[in-house]
């Protein structure tokens, strides 16, 4: 099964109407995410909780990291340069931390606020190799531009 990002944005939407709760929405939205694509093996939020650190938030699968510097990994590349990273082979990745030892591919992707703050990233494993692409990249940014740039 893969998500189809149009139906899940409207789903998504209608779940999350009038709620402004950071934690709330990134809870809403794990789940929603990792329940929709056989791809997604583990789904979550990564929040910003001090300058250049991440702190794992809600998440779907199984144990994550708990911290994550900016300078350090898939995730703290997202943060560091509020690019959407797409990683093939997350072993090809110099400095990739291994949360999980079956994740072969990876998503993440930066949350920003109206204002254009760093909220955290969502961060999508894989234990599938090339599991995502730039219509994931696409789909993502823009369910995460709606509920949380709102």
């Amino acid at each position: 099964m893969r998500i189809d990002y149009d139906e899940k944005a409207k789903t998504i939407a209608a779940l999350t109407k009038g709620e402004d709760d950071i934690v709330a929405l990134m809870a809403t939205l794990a789940c929603e995410l990792h329940h929709a694509d056989a791809r997604f093996d583990w789904t979550g939020f990564y929040r910003v909780t001090q300058p250049e650190t991440l702190r794992i938030g809600p998440y779907q699968g199984g144990h994550g990291c708990l911290v994550i510097p900016f300078s350090r990994g898939v995730c703290g590349a997202a943060a560091r340069t509020g690019q959407v990273q797409l990683v093939d082979d997350v072993d090809a990745f110099d400095g990739h931390i291994a949360c999980a030892s079956s994740t072969r591919s990876e998503i993440v992707l930066p949350v920003f606020d109206k204002a254009g703050t760093l909220l955290g990233v969502l961060d999508i494993d894989s234990d599938q190799p090339a599991a995502f692409n730039q219509a994931d990249a696409d789909g993502l940014t823009r369910i995460l531009r709606e509920t949380f740039g709102k």
